[in-house]
Parts: structure tokens; C-alpha cells; sequence
């Protein structure tokens, strides 16, 4: 961890958290706890607000370590709903557009994930923490303003469908009684996700294991592309980064009850305070 002494904590974000709350909350209670007016803290790589899983904190002289930490493998599970798109690839935003999804096999399926397995070009999408000239990209997105994200280079390593249900509706039916809803013009959409999940379009289960800097929602978005149809994720939960995993991992209602000055692992704050 370099010369200072810190600290790696593996939180399980809960849905509906931003990584930066998880950040203050840990930064405020450390404050409070240790008596320390400062404190260098941040996270080794962003988790969506509607996705839920593990997030790595570092403390102290561990941030110097947030690079490394980045760059390991993730582990992803979730859900993606076919027939159907969201203008940010899950439920942050209502459904735009239905296309047909009768079509859909169990063998499409497996070819399109042989397809989505190795390394190839993504787009990252629009409501993402990507710097677009100098922006991050979902502060335009969600304010209303198109954002065109610039493509990355990533790995699929492993990609495994789960469970494929195909669902008893076809998405072009559903279309013609849906009700369609604008969203508002606000940057705290997470907070009160608008989109929902019709009831009998296809949905599968997947675990993607991947390299830094891929968006699972984008893969959700091209896979529902590859099979001349639509998809967004419904769910989405990290269990991995690098050697970490989420049985390591503590809830932000822990927090209280793990970090204090009792705990050996963070005697380098009680340290700091008698500097």
C-alpha cells in the first residue's frame, strides 16, 4: 500500500446508492468516529445506481492502489428483458421502443453469446461516468442533452446464460396497449427508476466475467441488436473484482459496527489523530 498505512473496505452497495454516497458515508463516519478533519478515500471503479454488489473503498494510502484494483476482472450477474429498450439500457428510464421478439430461441441465444464472448469495440452508454469534453456523460444524458460516448476496446472472458424463459408475448404486441411515460428532467432519476418490465416478454439470466471498463448495460443493448430485437437489463450485481468477491463484502449498515476504534484494521486512523 506504499508508504502510508490504509485500508481496503468491500462493500455490497445496496440498489438505489450512488458509489459516491457509499464514499460519504464512510468519509463522514470516520470523521465523526476518529476525530479527523481529513482523509484520503475513494473507490476503485463505479457501480450503477440500480446495480447492486461489490464496491471497493480505499483508505489512506490503499487509493494509491485504485488503479491496480480497476484493472482486475469483474464478475457480473443479472437479467436482461428482450422485446424492449431504454434510452440508458435498464430501468433508470421508461421503455422507448418494443420491437419483435417471437423469434427469439434458445439457439439464438447461444449464438449470440458465442458472439459477445472475447474482445471487441463498445460504445459505453450515454448515462454512464465516461468524460465526455471534460463532462461526465450522464450528467448531459440526464439532463436531456444527446451525448455520443467515444468506443473502448474490452473482454468478455466467460459468458454463461443461466436460464432463458421465453415469455408468453411478443414485444410488438404489447406495444400497441402500453403505456408509454416520459421521464422528468432531472438527474436523480435513480432514485425513483421509471421503467418497468412488461409482464410476458423473454428474459435470461447471465453471469459475464469481463475486463476493466465494460459496461454490462451496452452488452445488454448490442445483444438484443444481435438478435434482431431489443433488450435492456432488469438487474444487475457485481460479485467480483479481481481477488475480491461480495462474501468479503459488508452492507452500509454496517458500517458503523465495523469501523471503529476497536477494529485492529484501522488503528492507522487513531494513529493519525495523535500526529
Amino acid at each position: 500500500m506504499g508508504d502510508k498505512p490504509g485500508a481496503i473496505i468491500a462493500i455490497d452497495k445496496p440498489v438505489g446508492w450512488t458509489s459516491f454516497q457509499v464514499v460519504n458515508k464512510i468519509k463522514w463516519h470516520i470523521r465523526r468516529t476518529f476525530g479527523i478533519k481529513k482523509i484520503k478515500i475513494g473507490h476503485a471503479g463505479t457501480l450503477d445506481p440500480l446495480a447492486s454488489g461489490l464496491l471497493l473503498i480505499c483508505l489512506g494510502g490503499a487509493t494509491k492502489m485504485i488503479e491496480q484494483l480497476q484493472s482486475g476482472t469483474k464478475v457480473y450477474s443479472g437479467t436482461m428483458v428482450l422485446g424492449a429498450t431504454t434510452p440508458c439500457f435498464d430501468l433508470e428510464r421508461p421503455i422507448d421502443h418494443f420491437f419483435p421478439s417471437d423469434h427469439i430461441t434458445a439457439q439464438a441465444i447461444e449464438k449470440s453469446r458465442i458472439a459477445f464472448t472475447g474482445t471487441f469495440l463498445q460504445y459505453p452508454p450515454a448515462f454512464s461516468a465516461v468524460k465526455v469534453e471534460g463532462q461526465r456523460a450522464y450528467e448531459e444524458a440526464r439532463s436531456g442533452i444527446e451525448v455520443k460516448t467515444t468506443p473502448k476496446m474490452v473482454t468478455v472472458y466467460e459468458f454463461s446464460v443461466t436460464d432463458f424463459r421465453p415469455g408468453q408475448h411478443d414485444g410488438t404486441a404489447l406495444e400497441k396497449d402500453w403505456q408509454y411515460e416520459q421521464a422528468g428532467d432531472t438527474r436523480e432519476l435513480y432514485r425513483k427508476p421509471m421503467g418497468k418490465v412488461p409482464v410476458g416478454l423473454p428474459q435470461l439470466d447471465f453471469t459475464i466475467t469481463c475486463s476493466k471498463g465494460t459496461y454490462i448495460r451496452s452488452i445488454a443493448r448490442d445483444f438484443g441488436t444481435s438478435l434482431h430485437s431489443g433488450a435492456f437489463l432488469s438487474a444487475l450485481r457485481r460479485t467480483r473484482i479481481g481477488e475480491y468477491t461480495i462474501d468479503q463484502a459488508i452492507t452500509p449498515d454496517n458500517i458503523e459496527t465495523e469501523i471503529n476504534t476497536a477494529n485492529p484494521q484501522y488503528g492507522f486512523l487513531m494513529a493519525s489523530t495523535q500526529q
